[in-house]
């Protein structure tokens, strides 16, 4: 009974050592201390970043405005078969951490054995002058056995403090990928609608062409120009028109991977024609540190890094013996069943294994090495993660910015170009220019209204590139309440009669 209880004091007092291998902390990561693209802007205003992927981010796509694009996200997240993907590892991940946790608890399985024999009466004896007989005999065994493992280094705890690291880890990568697929949804819905402003502008431009061929068809007739001019509008017309194809089949390129995203065959799915919002969401005129933590790519690559920590551990318990708790079992065994619980029938062992290794030809050496490099490499690619992550949101910060710049000189251009056509059509007919200066301003016409486009597109992306970069949305952004400086309407900046005349 001592032995007994000197064995679990020991085993207890083995339980609460430190577990062995490094703790982890966080590594310090230098942080710059503003927005170069916000100035004025509070130092504070900045930390190291610690991962707060769980905080709520809300459903921010919904800022724009626009139901189209919320149906499409919503079918996205319900029936992406990538996410999908993702959830099914998420649940392995919890499996094995939960399994791993079970070998803090001692196994105990139960069982039974019931057996008739018949034993030989030439068997050898125990003594020359004993005398044995034939007899047949019942065994019944029931027995429960115990096995466990003295965690006296703390290895199986820093095994399971790997298996829930991984597991959180599993849990910032889905999240990562429900942002990542919200923002290509978002991102290819506005690329899609950019391309419908492009083709309503060439579909406008191909309809105003063909107008002014007709005019200088009937010119031609009357001897008032020559063949050449007509042939000129004629080639600008159709290369107009094969501009209008390749915007088609970009159009179609983005609704396929909008069916793809949402689960749908690109067969049975199609978005009628549609325009850009006018309005972008409220931008914060500064955005603090805090909202770089919530990106789950940055709390996915610190999880692996405690994860990878802890595997230190688990390498480095190797170098020392393993105790374990067996044979542990407690039964009966008796030739009768009314006799199966009687106390003689008990029967009960206990016993501790020790094991160290001696010899491996430097299995345990290089498997040490290979954890603490592979900690190395998690530290890495979490302070790469943190660049990258400052880069795109200096990037799309900027953009907005830019863009938004860009687009207000474009629409100025646009307008000009608008006078310039009708000017020159005017002096063509009066006989004050040729043909092609009203060919070329045509053409610089159609590249500064799709540049117009494109620019007001590039806004929407970079604002989703945005959301993207900060894990999500933030606080105070919320739907459009005031329109951007307005869009110039292209009837307005055509800038010709539709006759032609």
């Amino acid at each position: 009974m001592k032995s007994k209880l000197a064995l679990c004091l020991i085993a207890l007092a083995c339980a609460g050592c430190s577990p062995i291998g490094p703790d982890y902390e966080r590594p310090a990561f230098d942080m710059p201390e503003n927005w170069k693209t916000i100035p004025g802007a509070d130092p504070a205003l900045w930390k190291t970043a610690v991962p707060a992927d769980e905080a709520p981010k809300g459903d921010w796509w919904t800022a724009f405005g626009d139901k189209t694009l919320d149906e499409l996200v919503a079918k996205c997240l319900e029936n992406n078969f990538t996410l999908q993907s993702s959830l099914a590892r998420l649940d392995q991940a919890i499996a094995q951490s939960e399994a791993r946790g079970a070998a803090l608890l001692p196994t105990i399985t139960a069982g039974a054995a019931a057996s008739r024999s018949l034993t030989s009466a030439n068997r050898p004896g125990t003594t020359y002058d004993a005398i044995n007989y034939q007899t047949v005999q019942n065994e019944f065994r029931p027995v429960g056995l115990m096995t466990y493992e003295i965690d006296w280094l703390g290895k199986v705890r820093r095994d399971v403090e790997s298996a829930r690291d991984t597991a959180e880890q599993a849990a910032a990568d889905t999240q990562n990928v429900r942002l990542l697929l919200s923002a290509q949804v978002a991102s290819s819905y506005f690329l899609l609608r950019q391309y419908d402003e492009e083709i309503r502008v060439l579909n406008s431009v191909v309809d105003l062409q063909e107008k002014l061929r007709g005019f200088f068809q009937k010119r031609y007739a009357e001897g008032a120009s020559g063949r050449t001019e007509v042939s000129q509008q004629t080639a600008l017309t159709e290369t107009t028109g094969a501009q209008l194809e390749v915007v088609k089949s970009q159009r179609n390129a983005q609704e396929n991977l909008l069916a793809t995203l949402t689960g749908v065959p690109a067969a049975n799915f199609s978005i009628p024609p549609g325009h850009l919002p006018t309005s972008l969401p409220a931008f914060p005129v500064s955005v603090p540190s805090e909202l770089l933590e919530r990106r789950p790519d940055i709390a996915s690559a610190e999880r692996a890094m405690a994860a990878a920590n802890a595997q230190i551990g688990v390498a480095k318990a190797a170098f020392f013996p393993s105790l374990l708790v067996a044979p542990a079992f407690f039964g009966s065994d008796s030739t009768g069943l009314t006799t199966l619980l009687n106390t003689p029938s008990l029967i009960w062992a206990i016993g501790l294994t020790a094991t160290q290794t001696i010899f491996d030809g430097g299995r345990t050496s290089a498997n040490y090495r290979f954890a603490k490099a592979g900690y190395a490499g998690t530290v890495a690619n979490y302070k790469q993660s943190i660049l990258v992550a400052i880069q795109e949101t200096q990037d799309a910060m900027s953009n907005l910015q830019q863009y938004e710049r860009a687009r207000i000189k474009q629409d100025e251009g646009v307008q000009n170009y608008g006078k310039a056509l009708k000017i020159s059509f005017i002096r063509y007919r009066e006989g004050l220019d040729n043909a092609q200066t009203l060919a070329l301003i045509q053409q610089t016409q159609l590249t500064a209204l799709r540049t117009k486009w494109q620019l007001h597109g590039s806004q929407f992306l970079a604002n989703v590139a945005l959301v993207k970069a900060l894990g999500g949305g933030w606080e105070g952004m919320k739907k459009p309440d005031s329109p951007v400086p307005p869009i110039p309407s292209d009837e307005e900046i055509f800038g010709l009669p539709r006759g032609g005349d």
